[in-house]
Order: C-alpha cells, then sequence, then structure tokens
C-alpha cells in the first residue's frame, strides 16, 4: 500500500533557526571515519572534519555504539575525549565472542560488567546495554542458539545496572520479544530501551511501544512504502533519531526519497553537504556513500513529512526531549 503524502500547506524554500539533535546510534569506531576502507587506506583522516559537519548541522551530542567487548573500550574512550557517550555490549552477529574468549562466556560476560560498572559516571559515561539481541538474517556469523544464549546474559546487566536497553532485532521478533518478556522486560515503564535502526512492521511497532519501548529510525528504516507506514505508526513519546553512520545512507532508491526531495535548500546543505566519491577526496567534504551524523536531520524530515500536521521544530524538539529522558543526559537538557 504506498504511502501519499498530501502536503496541508506549500513546503517553504527556507526555514531559519538551526535544529537540534541527538544521534543516538552512530559507529564512531569504524576506520572508515579515519580514511581506511575495506582494510585499505584511501584518504587522509577526516574525522574532525565528520564531527565538524554534524555541528553544523545541529547534532548536539551522539551516543557511539559499542558491539563487542572491544569496540565498547573505544567507544567510551572516543565519548570521553568528544564529550558524548557509549553503549556497552556484544552484537548478535559477534555473539560466538562469548565462547571464544579466554575464561569462557562468563570471563566475557565479566569484562562487560566490569566496563560498564567503571564508567558509570562524568564525561564519557555509558548510558546503554547493548547493542544486543537476535539476528536471524546473519546466523552465518553466529547461529540463532548462541545469539538468543548471549542475549540473555546481557539483559543481566541491564537489570544490574538499570540501563536502558540499545536493541537490534532483525527477522526474529518473535523470539526477540519472547526473550525480553521473560527477563521481565515485558511491561511498559521507565527507561526500559530503544530498538534501534527499525525495519519491522506496523504490528511489531504496535506490540513493542506497548512493552515500553523507544523506537529508532535511520535511512534504513525508511527504504520500502512498508518501512514509511512502520516509521508513521511510531507515537511521538517513543520516537528517536539515528543514523547508524557510516552505514544506513538514504539514496535515491528509497521510498523515503520523494519525501526528501522537499528538504528545502537552506537545510540541505547542512544535513547532505555536496561530496566526492573515492578515489577522489577533498579534506572537508564527506565522502559519497559513508554516511554521516549530520544526516540525521534527513531522517527528520522524512518523519515530519509522514506527519504532515506536525511542524518540522516539534518533531525534533520532542525527539530531543525523549533521548534525553531515555538515557539520562540532564546536562543536554540545560544547553540552549
Amino acid at each position: 500500500m504506498p504511502v501519499t503524502v498530501i502536503p496541508s500547506k506549500p513546503v517553504p524554500a527556507e526555514l531559519s533557526g538551526t535544529f537540534r539533535f541527538i544521534d543516538i546510534g552512530v559507529n564512531l569506531t569504524d576506520a572508515v571515519f579515519h580514511g581506511v576502507h575495506h582494510g585499505k587506506k584511501k584518504h587522509e583522516d577526516d574525522f574532525e572534519a565528520v564531527l565538524d559537519r554534524s555541528r553544523l548541522a545541529g547534532v548536539r551530542s551522539m551516543i557511539i555504539t559499542g558491539g563487542s567487548l572491544g569496540e565498547s573500550k573505544t567507544a567510551l574512550s572516543l565519548a570521553a575525549q568528544h564529550g558524548f557517550f557509549a553503549t556497552v555490549g556484544c552484537h548478535p552477529t559477534r555473539s560466538k565472542e562469548f565462547d571464544e574468549y579466554p575464561g569462557g562466556p562468563e570471563a566475557y560476560l565479566q569484562a562487560l560488567d566490569n566496563l560498564i560498572s567503571a564508567n558509570l559516571h562524568g564525561k564519557g559515561r555509558v548510558v546503554a546495554i547493548g547493542e544486543c539481541g537476535l539476528d536471524y538474517d546473519r546466523t552465518h556469523f553466529a547461529p540463532e542458539d548462541v545469539q538468543r544464549r548471549h542475549f540473555r546474559s546481557q539483559l543481566f546487566l541491564a537489570k544490574k545496572y538499570k540501563l536502558p536497553l540499545f536493541l537490534h532485532s532483525r527477522a526474529a521478533h518473535k523470539d526477540f520479544v519472547n526473550i525480553l518478556r521473560d527477563e521481565g522486560f515485558g511491561e511498559d515503564g521507565e527507561r526500559k530501551g530503544v530498538v534501534h535502526s527499525f525495519t519491522g512492521s506496523v504490528e511489531e511497532v504496535v506490540e513493542l511501544m506497548g512493552m515500553g519501548f523507544h523506537i529508532s529510525v535511520n535511512g534504513c528504516s525508511l527504504k520500502t512504502e512498508q518501512n514509511l507506514l512502520a516509521a508513521k505508526a511510531i507515537r511521538p513519546d517513543k520516537l528517536l533519531l539515528e543514523t547508524d553512520a557510516p552505514w544506513c545512507s538514504m539514496t535515491s532508491t528509497h521510498a523515503s526519497n520523494t519525501l526528501l526531495a522537499t528538504l528545502p535548500a537552506s537545510l540541505k546543505s547542512k544535513y547532505f553537504p555536496s561530496g566526492t566519491k573515492l578515489p577522489s577526496f577533498v579534506m572537508g567534504r564527506p565522502v559519497k556513500g559513508r554516511n554521516e551524523p549530520s544526516a540525521i536531520g534527513g531522517v527528520a524530515w522524512v518523519i515530519h513529512r509522514l506527519n504532515e500536521e506536525v511542524p518540522f521544530e516539534k518533531v525534533t524538539e520532542k525527539v530531543y526531549k525523549n533521548t534525553i529522558q531515555l538515557f539520562g543526559l540532564e546536562e543536554l537538557q540545560r544547553q540552549n
């Protein structure tokens, strides 16, 4: 069923002001932000330029994703250096790390536990457990039973530290929600967590919100007409935004492109500045095909256009406040 958007009024050519964002899922630990693509150095390190562009786009802070024990350590280090935040956990496709770790799964879980306990306060702190969950699209990395076992073990950490969950679910919804319910995450309540990079159905959105979870969207969440229907079904009080950069770029082949095409030029230059395609590289300009945190504004714009009666600033401010509340980022509340 196509999603038809009928503007209630013409889209303004310009919008004044800078809209505020917190990118709740960004992979700043990835080597592509230092010029390394597929294991090979392709251009100069432009990490700081990426951050500069994000600030110009209104990104006030970020939550750096930890997808393994080692990556979580790096995420926390980067967060401390740049005044951001981080998650600590193990992605389902890396679940075999638990079994392969010296000392076994218990030692791996204890190492995650120790990392969390040492970084609960102040600048660069851990604000969520994850990225954890289930991914049945990629069981060649870790079998389903291995994923389920180590998803459960990480839920223990969320309960121990009373931190929200940063969750991943692909083609595994039934097992995913059953495990969450089994472990006491089945009823609505405060600071439950977020299912990030959501690509599921409207029915799944409704079920997850009923369990108390937030839903976060990025470019991958807006690829198809069915994706747009699911995104539109997210209640304002449960909506979060992210880029999942350097992945999940918004492209011309996505169903969201028609809506994104209405983005005013004043915002397009901030959210999608002109880039260069490798092997060409110009310091200060984005690399085409590598998503960046600055693009979060484009995700927000599509959500605004799916809910045409809601002004863009109201969408961005509601999500900003949702993010502060869920992850306990009170210091950002005090910023203008």
